[in-house]
């Protein structure tokens, strides 16, 4: 018998639970109505056991009073205050140390990403040394190095290192002349905003001038003018229209003035330090995936080490960098909810924490600090990815 389709005949038709295609969409509607079962008997025994328990249910809670003092507010606080102005206190502490540790860690991990690169012996011998000693030691362990043997080390109040400057330093932390705008002061803020417009829009221009003819402008000076130079120049006409609170020592305690507390240090120099190290292994890993052809190039058309690395190297590398520098983030601010372990008043130890055994409210306030951190990771890897596009190899 024969098998051969005869010209123009239709094709034979498939039944439709052969069809890849809607097996596809079968099998996807199916995980969906599984995943949503979970979640229904999840919530649904959630409230269930809430109810039994008498646990009130609900954010009714948010604008209940507090009734506990934080030690570092960014924002105005006091006991009296609600545990919705609470969750906002812990919120900016934690974006305070992690936007200053990514910084710190960033400037660290390089540095040290390069020297480990050093021919200089003594120079990568003690980055190599940095690296794997701090990497593989326990974050957590760093940080109660740093507050209970470096910080709470320090001399206690009677003892105060006084630097000059109007600066104090002991076991209560650093006390610091806390600057106090006056009037006038708006105009040079209103011209920083200026300036740096001004710094990015020439950048913009200079980068646009050079693609075109090849000419180089001084970018790094005009940005330095508009952005230091200009405030400053207002700042002088106007008068100087700033001031400064001075800590005052007394007998018991250290009145004015800005106060760094130590479990704040304690957790800026861990996270720092600790997330650095991996920056660093990222740096040389993407400095190494040059081509050293690239280097040799340069230094035949006459370019020192310097401007061959900063101009030629590390742009090309910066390709590799970007996607595991990325994680790096995201981890450092996630390891800032370690703070708990050093008295820190971050989110979780604020909220999670003090919020959450008052009010007792473990499944509102447990979803709010996770959708608090799904947010803050995701808006890292959003502005990460915005600028790895930029930076990208483009074919031509």
């Amino acid at each position: 018998m024969s098998t051969e389709l005869k010209a123009g005949s239709p094709p034979a038709s498939v039944p439709f639970y052969n069809d890849p295609k809607v097996r596809s969409i079968a099998y996807q509607i199916a995980l969906c109505l599984v995943v949503a079962g979970l979640i229904y008997g999840a919530a649904s025994n959630a409230i269930e056991n809430l109810q039994r328990a008498r646990i009130a249910s609900g954010f009714g809670f948010w604008d209940n009073i507090a009734g506990f003092d934080i030690s570092q507010t960014l924002i105005s606080y006091s006991n009296t205050s609600t545990y919705g102005r609470a969750f906002w206190v812990g919120l900016l502490n934690t974006l305070l140390v992690a936007g200053l540790g990514i910084i710190f860690a960033t400037i660290l991990g390089f540095i040290i990403g390069i020297a480990r690169l050093s021919k200089n012996w003594l120079v990568n011998k003690a980055a190599t040394f940095y690296v794997e000693t701090i990497r593989n030691l326990p974050l957590l362990l760093q940080l109660l190095f740093w507050y209970n043997a470096v910080l709470k080390a320090l001399p206690d109040l009677r003892d105060s290192v006084k630097i000059p400057g109007g600066i104090y330093l002991n076991n209560r932390g650093l006390f610091m002349p806390a600057p106090s705008a006056q009037a006038g002061f708006g105009f040079v803020e209103l011209t920083l905003l200026v300036g740096v417009i001004g710094a990015i829009a020439y950048r913009y221009w200079a980068r646009k001038r050079q693609e075109q003819t090849g000419q180089q402008a001084p970018v790094f000076l005009v940005s330095l003018g508009l952005i230091v130079g200009l405030p400053l120049l207002v700042f002088l006409l106007a008068g100087m229209p700033l001031k400064f609170d001075f800590p005052e020592a007394g007998r018991f305690n250290i009145a004015g003035g800005l106060e760094v507390v130590p479990e704040f240090a304690a957790l800026l120099f861990g996270l720092s330090i600790y997330t650095a190290a991996f920056i660093a292994e990222v740096v040389r890993a993407g400095i190494l995936a040059v081509s050293h052809g690239q280097t040799e190039a340069s230094y035949s058309l006459g370019m020192k080490p310097g401007p061959t690395l900063r101009l030629i190297i590390v742009p090309q590398a910066m390709r590799v960098i970007i996607p595991p520098l990325t994680s790096q983030y995201l981890n450092l601010t996630k390891n800032s909810s370690l703070a708990v372990a050093i008295g820190y008043p971050d989110l979780v130890q604020v909220f999670t924490g003090t919020v959450l055994n008052q009010t007792g409210q473990a499944v509102e306030v447990v979803a709010i600090t996770m959708a608090v951190y799904l947010t803050i990771s995701l808006v890292t890897s959003f502005l990460m990815n915005v600028y790895n596009s930029r930076v990208k190899l483009v074919e031509r």
